[in-house]
């Protein structure tokens, strides 16, 4: 069993009363794995019918399922071609419970690594505007992977301090997501090592810095936008108490309730509004929610396109890559393609012209042109699908050419059926794309990322 802190212990024996006894005994029990399906590329019944896993629905979020440790998803082609996030069951809960529609003007302040973020942008169908934000360089180098594993075209991903957003952004968002850092006593039973480093004082530290963040989300919401908190502790300090200090300095937001679930607890301190996830009620880890409204009269969720600011491409640069996407039928509007030292964007219409903001990417990375040719990147294969580029190479997962593909081998293919028997191909696993590669004489040569390659 997982040595908890006494002091952690006292707290909440506290708080649970009677039910401390379950809560207790909740951590002999095994941790729960689950995985999320990105709907925006595959439908839960095709991944149903598709997938080889042990799967079991998780019944409070319709996309999310639990898998047995042994199916080891993360080495499966699958997880490659972005069709789902490995995420603990409860975590699913926030960005499943704001309602995010095609065309939103969202904010994921806390972002990394990543598993709300990809949810919020597959919700928005390439309409609207993410705005993946996380104030550690090495932490929104891993958010950026998975938005652009996920095909998220639409995204602006920043490494910035929430006052530095918000000096940008007032009022601008229609959604928005805080997943506040917190002391994670929610996640002792998931990663033991937390509650070796836990200790009293942390809960006091978090909420000091919570409280700072969800002031800077309330500036950057539109009159009439939603706003989602959660964290992973069960502190009052870190969750209740932030939402009492928000809704005392911000008058014009007030409590939503959230789509309910019978394993649901409601909030503590007269906040029955809020959503309490404890780990003897759920399949799942300890959770804190909160769904808060801004009044004011809702703008259309379909705001205007915004002046892009795009470079202006050059007639060379016009005619080389006019003659790449004479083979691609996904729609790409120049007026919003930018080439910077030869590195060619689709910026997001949403997002203007935003000056000081510290950013690993800025819309879609399409690729790089060299002299008198272009060269597809990665995260274009992942915003792709099958059917929209004119020559695809589609193997099944069961094809240990899948493994060696995306190991970075060059792969004899001259058995697997394409339009053209050379230059560059869509290269699929069961319809989904991996990436890249350039066909010569039935031989592919490896055009995969070589950060994003499956170790050996």
């Amino acid at each position: 069993m997982i040595e908890l802190p006494q002091e952690f212990q006292e707290k909440m024996k506290g708080l649970l009363g009677e039910e401390y006894g379950e809560f207790l005994a909740s951590y002999e029990e095994p941790r729960n794995f689950g995985l999320r399906v990105n709907t925006a590329k595959i439908s839960t019944e095709e991944f149903e019918r598709l997938a080889p896993f042990h799967l079991k629905k998780i019944p409070w979020t319709k996309n999310g399922y639990y898998y047995e440790e042994q199916d080891a998803p993360a080495r499966h082609p699958f997880y490659y071609a972005g069709l789902y996030y490995l995420q603990e069951p409860s975590a699913m809960t926030p960005a499943s419970r704001l309602p995010v529609e095609p065309g939103h003007r969202v904010l994921d302040l806390c972002a990394a690594p990543g598993g709300k973020a990809t949810e919020l942008g597959a919700r928005l169908r390439g309409e609207g505007l993410l705005v993946a934000n996380d104030i550690s360089a090495s932490r929104a180098k891993a958010l950026l992977k998975n938005v652009e594993v996920f095909g998220i075209a639409n995204s602006f991903v920043v490494n910035a301090v929430p006052a530095k957003l918000a000096e940008q952004f007032e009022g601008f968002f229609d959604r928005i997501l805080v997943d506040a850092p917190c002391s994670g006593e929610g996640m002792f039973r998931k990663d033991p090592a937390v509650a070796k480093v836990w200790d009293a004082e942390k809960p006091l530290a978090c909420a000091k810095q919570q409280k700072e963040i969800v002031t800077r989300a309330a500036q950057m919401l539109a009159p009439g936008g939603w706003m989602l908190y959660s964290t992973c502790t069960f502190s009052p300090e870190e969750n209740e108490e932030v939402i009492q200090y928000l809704l005392e300095h911000f008058p014009d937001m007030h409590l939503r309730e959230i789509e309910g679930y019978e394993g649901f607890a409601p909030g503590l301190f007269g906040m029955e509004k809020c959503v309490r996830i404890w780990p003897h009620k759920m399949a799942g880890e300890g959770h804190f929610l909160a769904l808060l409204e801004k009044d004011g009269d809702v703008a259309s969720a379909m705001h205007p396109p915004l002046e892009a600011g795009a470079g202006k491409l050059t007639k060379s640069d016009r005619a080389v890559l006019d003659a790449f996407f004479a083979d691609v039928k996904k729609e790409i509007d120049r007026n919003y393609v930018e080439v910077r030292k030869g590195q060619v964007y689709l910026l997001p219409k949403q997002l203007g012209e935003r000056r000081g903001i510290p950013f690993l990417r800025n819309g879609l990375y399409l690729g790089e042109l060299k002299k008198d040719r272009f060269e597809p990147s990665q995260s274009f294969a992942m915003a792709l699908k099958m059917d929209e580029y004119a020559a695809t190479l589609d193997l099944d997962y069961t094809d240990e050419r899948v493994g060696r593909y995306l190991r970075g081998e060059t792969i004899e293919v001259d058995d697997v059926a394409t339009s053209r028997n050379k230059g560059w191909q869509l290269v699929c696993v069961n319809g989904y794309p991996l990436g890249w590669g350039k066909l010569v004489n039935g031989t592919l040569k490896n055009k995969y990322h070589p950060g994003w390659r499956m170790k050996v």
